[in-house]
């Protein structure tokens, strides 16, 4: 038997024994790109611009959120301010990005087929598609928690952080609650995930995926404002985003945080399903 021959007869025995080797190789794939980075600079700008702006402001309670105020007592709100700031726009472009690319990138540079034959399966190949698309989400909102915190504690006061509910806790308890921000905002953005990747089934031009799924974010934000279609905001993948506010309360609410799992569990069930019905009928060698 040539060597070829073996090679291909032994994939499937390396890949049982590497379970988590196409994993490990998407999430290179992702985080390695230029244009990853890239977001991620952008993202980090957030809080700093933020930080910057109101040091340079000589009374932070001039217009804004209350909570831009709270910026000048103790710097480890800038953190909770950006996520606030990145939520309605800068996090759904980049996630939809991310998402739109998933299926759709592979198929323009044509790996597509090469990944399906090796084997990899389909169930497989969106599993490990959309597990890249969440490691992006919570990388983001990390930096963003992380980046807050840095640049707060540079430019502003540390200390005791007072929560909206007017209590104070000190600064490990923040923290806490500082990761469970970034958890909350991850969590929040899978409806998003499964939506762009579905979208990214759809096409072999990602650039449409993207857009698509970034205009679909805008959308349903846009309908959530609007009070004469009260009776449909709780089904809008946007409704719960900006209700990580409880996690900033004491006692912690986690009621909007089970509220938003189940919102967005439904989403991912729903478009994740009609992701892979699309993809297990799509032509792999057009």
């Amino acid at each position: 038997m040539s060597q070829p021959d073996a090679a291909v007869r032994d994939l499937p025995v390396r890949r049982r024994q590497r379970p988590f080797a196409l994993l490990g190789s998407e999430l290179a794939l992702v985080f390695r790109r230029r244009r990853t980075w890239a977001m991620f600079g952008a993202l980090g700008l957030v809080p700093i611009l933020i930080a910057i702006a109101v040091r340079l402001t000589t009374d932070g309670d001039d217009g804004g959120p209350a909570f831009l105020g709270d910026i000048t007592n103790n710097g480890l709100f800038v953190a909770f301010t950006a996520l606030t700031v990145s939520i309605p726009l800068f996090l759904p472009l980049t996630v939809g990005v991310v998402a739109g690319d998933t299926v759709a990138g592979e198929a323009s540079h044509g790996t597509i087929r090469y990944l399906l034959v090796a084997p990899t399966g389909r169930v497989r190949f969106i599993l490990v598609k959309f597990a890249g698309a969440v490691a992006f989400c919570l990388a983001a909102t990390l930096l963003v928690v992380l980046v807050g915190a840095a640049i707060g504690a540079v430019l502003f006061p540390i200390g005791p952080v007072t929560l909206l509910s007017g209590t104070q806790v000190g600064g490990w308890s923040y923290a806490g609650r500082a990761l469970l921000l970034a958890l909350y905002v991850a969590l929040s953005m899978l409806g998003l995930v499964a939506i762009g990747m579905f979208a990214s089934t759809l096409t072999n031009v990602p650039v449409g995926a993207m857009a698509a799924t970034v205009v679909l974010a805008g959308a349903s934000q846009v309908l959530d404002q609007l009070p004469q279609l009260d009776w449909l905001h709780p089904f809008l993948f946007s409704h719960q985003w900006l209700g990580f506010g409880d996690l900033l309360r004491d006692p912690i609410s986690f009621d909007s945080f089970g509220s938003n799992a189940l919102l967005q569990l439904g989403y991912v069930v729903v478009f994740g399903a009609l992701a892979y019905s699309r993809f297990a009928s799509k032509d792999i060698l057009s």
